[in-house]
């Protein structure tokens, strides 16, 4: 079966996404439930070219940005009506638009650092 894909930016303009893959499980806090979507869980920050480090809470990771051997699409599904004969849509009336190319994956292999924050202590003032 051949599928048939229609990328509207152009293959210079795609976007580029990147894969973050992590060791172990992300919990998230009770109150949230199952609403994940555009939950910020933590801060990733590219330290030097290849280098990354991502923040939760009082949590850090190092990790290193290595290539895909094959990148993969992005795809978002449309449903089209019959009556709009697109050379994109298959016959059950379906479309598959590329949004964005993954083509490097940042791995976090290490165990978190702690990070401990120290006391701001105050200046000492003389009484008098």
């Amino acid at each position: 079966m051949q599928i048939r894909l229609k990328c509207s930016c152009g293959a210079e303009e795609c976007r580029e996404w990147a894969i973050i893959e992590l060791q172990g499980v992300v919990e998230s806090h009770p109150s949230i439930g199952e609403n994940l979507q555009n939950l910020e869980i933590g801060r990733l920050c590219c330290v030097s070219k290849g280098n990354y480090t991502f923040t939760v809470g009082y949590h850090e990771l190092s990790g290193t940005k290595v290539a895909l051997k094959k990148p993969l699409l992005v795809l978002r599904k449309k449903k089209v009506e019959a009556a709009c004969e697109s050379d994109y849509a298959d016959p059950s009336g379906v479309e598959l638009e590329v949004i964005g190319i993954i083509r490097d994956r940042i791995i976090f292999k290490t165990r978190p650092k702690a990070l401990i924050s120290k006391p701001q202590v105050k200046d000492k003032k003389a009484v008098q």
